[in-house]
């Protein structure tokens, strides 16, 4: 049995692990080292890649950086946190807001470290990388579109990191990323809507407390009605392999999106909404590997 004091720390490692979020890091990290085998550097050697010390120092740093930005997000937003979800803002309170900056100075340096081993410019992408979201966490979001916009940018930096050490500028590249931009844009503004009654209580300027509910479906319906032209261009000019399952998964998904959105007037129906976002987003991820299936065989 765990004595009380085992149980204490074992509480407090959880709460952590909420506040920054592990399981997205990792999936992160899957999805960058999944991207560099199979998009950005399809002609290397498996090993190549797998052991290129450079991309693990990169990949570090992108994990270090975006767990401080969500300690310092949520820093920012404990009240917020607090009337739109009280069940995980009490677990996340057992960590102290003093141990979470702590936290938060510690991993912002080490993604320094790891990115001054790769290269000094790498330090500036990363210091500019911090302070952007740190920048949006204490303003940008809390203004509407460009809350939005900022967000959706800084959650697809990660891989642009990786897609500007590769140096591959093949368009089919541009057509995956814009891809994702325009469903984390829809994530985000789904969240909006779904955390519309603190946003209101706490006077966010978020595009459903300034705009309105309707207007913001309407957003909504643009940009997934661009996301599925995008999903469906990847499937019919370019060469993705098996992943087209993927997008003709995703395009049934975002169909379903759309008929849900405009009968959604609750926090439980933005949250079903959220959650088909982000199943697409992760299987998105592993379906990476369906581009090329042998890719592994084939390059060890």
């Amino acid at each position: 049995m765990l004595s009380r004091r085992q149980k204490h720390i074992l509480l407090k490692f959880f709460s952590l692990f909420s506040v920054v979020r592990g399981y997205n890091i990792l999936v992160i990290v899957i999805a960058q080292y999944l991207a560099s085998i199979y998009i950005f550097a399809p002609d290397k050697p498996l090993g190549a890649v797998l052991f290129d010390l450079n991309l693990l120092m990169l990949v570090l740093a992108s994990s270090a950086t975006i767990a401080a930005g969500y300690i310092i997000n949520n820093f920012y937003d404990s009240e917020k946190d607090l009337i739109n979800r009280p069940r995980k803002t009490m677990l996340d309170r057992l960590v102290s807001q003093n141990t979470k900056l702590s936290f938060y100075f510690i991993l912002n340096f080490l993604a320094i470290v790891f990115a001054s081993y790769v290269s000094f410019r790498a330090v500036i992408f990363f210091a500019l990388y911090i302070f952007a979201i740190w920048m949006y966490s204490h303003r940008l979001k809390k203004l509407p579109m460009t809350g939005n916009l900022v967000s959706a940018i800084l959650t697809v930096t990660p891989f642009f990191v990786i897609f500007i050490y590769y140096k591959n500028f093949e368009l089919v590249i541009f057509a995956h990323a814009i891809f994702l931009f325009l469903l984390v844009s829809m994530r985000e503004l789904t969240k909006d809507l779904e955390n519309l009654k603190g946003d209101l209580a706490l006077d966010y300027k978020t595009v459903p407390v300034v705009y309105g509910e309707k207007m913001s479906k309407y957003m909504l319906t643009i940009l997934a009605v661009l996301t599925i032209i995008v999903g469906i261009v990847l499937i019919l000019f370019f060469k993705i392999g098996h992943m087209y399952y993927f997008f003709y998964l995703s395009v049934m998904l975002l169909s379903i999106f759309l008929l849900i959105v405009w009968k959604s007037n609750r926090k439980m129906h933005y949250l079903l909404l959220h959650n088909i976002l982000k199943f697409i987003i992760v299987a998105g991820v592993f379906s990476i590997l369906l581009i090329d299936v042998s890719v592994v065989l084939n390059r060890l």
